[in-house]
């Protein structure tokens, strides 16, 4: 039986076809690792076909080197193109049934929601008008409370402004006195006490008090011809009205 040729070491050369090599040249030259399976499974298979091409290259040293390279190729194979070797494959999980119960139910509370909302919002806006209103009731009535408590005070000084004003027709307000009836008239009429009634002035109703009547061709309407008495009024409330003559035309 016929040995078949060992596979040489790391420190040990092959035989080059057709003569030796010496030992210099064998420690130069690199060993030669064959990659193609098929190849190697043939030359190490056949002793035949390798004693027929005459070469000294050792069989099993290239079976085992091309193991380790069939090995490498698979591991390449196997991972993926970053390298990294792929993992099992992932199954998404299955989506979970929508709770048709729960759903109504979420509707129905957010619908309760709004509901309530929308009638929270009615009743603000409505307690907003509400103060509105008050406010504007409370500024009108505090403004005619004190309309009303300096109406009367000033009604009260009317009496005193009726004997100036006699006074003054007589010629008798000069001097100390005089200056102190146009002092006392200008405080008042700073809180809106204003006078009217004229001789010559349209007779109104409702701002004059006729205590006389008679008639004229001097007139074309009725007129306030005498004035007895002035009247004072409080910005547009009337304090007293005026007596006077009236004269109606002929």
């Amino acid at each position: 039986m016929t040995e078949k040729p060992r596979a040489a070491g790391p420190g040990s050369t092959g035989a080059a076809p057709g003569g030796s090599a010496s030992p210099g040249e064998a420690g130069a030259e690199s060993r030669v690792v064959i990659r193609n399976n098929r190849k190697i499974i043939d030359t190490a298979g056949s002793d035949g076909a390798a004693a027929d091409a005459g070469s000294d290259v050792p069989a099993e040293g290239l079976v085992e080197e091309a193991e380790v390279v069939v090995d490498e190729i698979q591991v390449e194979t196997a991972a993926g193109d970053d390298g990294i070797p792929a993992g099992p494959p992932v199954v998404d999980a299955p989506a979970e049934p929508v709770d048709a119960a729960a759903a109504t139910s979420l509707g129905a509370e957010l619908e309760a929601l709004r509901t309530e909302l929308d009638e929270r919002t009615r009743d603000l806006q409505r307690v907003s008008a509400e103060y509105a209103n008050y406010r504007k009731r409370v500024d009108r009535d505090r403004g005619l409370v004190t309309e009303q408590a300096t109406g009367a005070v000033l009604a009260a000084l009317l009496p005193i402004l009726d004997d100036l004003d006699r006074a003054r027709e007589h010629g008798d307000l000069v001097g100390p006195f005089g200056s102190v009836a146009e002092q006392l008239t200008a405080a008042l009429g700073k809180f809106g006490l204003t006078p009217f009634g004229e001789k010559g002035d349209p007779f109104d109703p409702t701002r004059h008090e006729a205590v006389a009547h008679q008639t004229s061709a001097d007139v074309t309407e009725p007129t306030c011809v005498q004035v007895m008495r002035r009247g004072y009024q409080i910005g547009e409330r009337l304090l007293r009205p005026a007596l006077v003559a009236v004269a109606d035309p002929e």
